[in-house]
């Protein structure tokens, strides 16, 4: 597997076990529609948190939260609405950016409502 691949992985089990700590339901785990991946699906009270996970080992080239493209969020509010739908859910529904930057330690940032900021 690619050194990346497992920084990713790697990122997606801290950013879990970072939501669970928070009081978070974690309902799926890359949940797949279409072209689509949400790393995490997570539920806090009414609000259905759909969550992508950036993990970079340096910010030499910008905060992880920075390599989420439109592209990506198109994707990812189809995937949502798809789920929503199918799920016959009646919540709130938040795209949040946990980003990860994994040096010498370990550093999280939970953006909530990130796709307001683009």
């Amino acid at each position: 597997m690619a050194e990346h691949t497992e920084l990713g992985k790697k990122g997606e089990k801290i950013a879990i076990n970072y939501l669970i700590k928070k009081g978070y339901i974690i309902l799926e785990k890359n949940y797949r529609y279409l072209k689509a991946e949400v790393d995490i699906i997570a539920k806090k009270n009414n609000v259905l948190a759909a969550v992508e996970v950036k993990t970079r080992s340096t910010d030499h080239f910008g905060n992880p939260q920075d390599f989420v493209n439109p592209k990506k969020i198109k994707l990812l509010l189809s995937a949502i609405d798809y789920y929503v739908n199918e799920k016959d859910l009646d919540v709130e529904v938040r795209f949040d950016i946990i980003a990860i930057l994994h040096q010498n330690t370990i550093k999280i940032t939970h953006l909530k409502d990130a796709f307001l900021h683009f």
